[in-house]
């Protein structure tokens, strides 16, 4: 396994939407250990192919503490989403900076499992987040495109200050 370099806000690589896995194989399980460990390591609770300079749509999440549910999503579709939730949202391609976001609370996802199969679950609380979060990055959307511009501004701006101060923020959570 290797730890993969995790693109940074406002690379404009984020921005590029990823294209469907079209086979599920041992190249693309090498890559998903690969993510897991760079997201582990981050440390995070998600990661997107996108984030790592890989424009697929692959994602990896786990949201438990103890790091002992490692979900592994291949293409995935929301099918449904209700319910509000907001929370404080981090991101691993934006490190240090958090803000609340409103997004769904429950999700129904369909998608493909590290085997290739097709599965489809209902997502609740955290873990609902996590993927939407992480889906929009496969759709080339970050978390502080739900800011308004005012804050994105001053995103921004602390962002490039902090580069030229070579701040070492702490890393974000998805």
């Amino acid at each position: 396994m290797a730890k993969l370099t995790i693109l940074e806000f406002p690379d404009p690589r984020l921005r590029k939407k990823a294209v469907p896995v079209e086979t599920v194989d041992d190249a693309l399980r090498a890559l998903i250990d690969d993510m897991f460990e760079t997201m582990y390591d981050a440390p995070g609770i998600g990661l997107a192919a996108t984030q790592v300079d890989v424009h697929r749509r692959l994602l990896v999440a786990d949201v438990s503490a103890e790091k002992t549910e490692p979900y592994v999503l291949i293409n995935p579709e929301i099918l449904e989403k209700d319910g509000q939730a907001i929370t404080e949202e981090g991101c691993l391609s934006v490190p240090g900076y958090f803000e609340e976001v409103e997004r769904a609370e429950h999700i129904r996802v369909r998608y493909l499992d590290r085997e290739g199969n097709t599965q489809e679950e209902d997502m609740h609380g955290l873990l609902a987040v996590c993927v939407q979060h992480e889906i929009d990055h496969l759709d080339g959307k970050l978390f502080v495109d739900y800011l308004s511009e005012t804050k994105r501004q001053r995103l921004r701006k602390r962002i490039e200050k902090d580069r030229r101060g070579n701040r070492q923020p702490t890393a974000a959570v998805l």
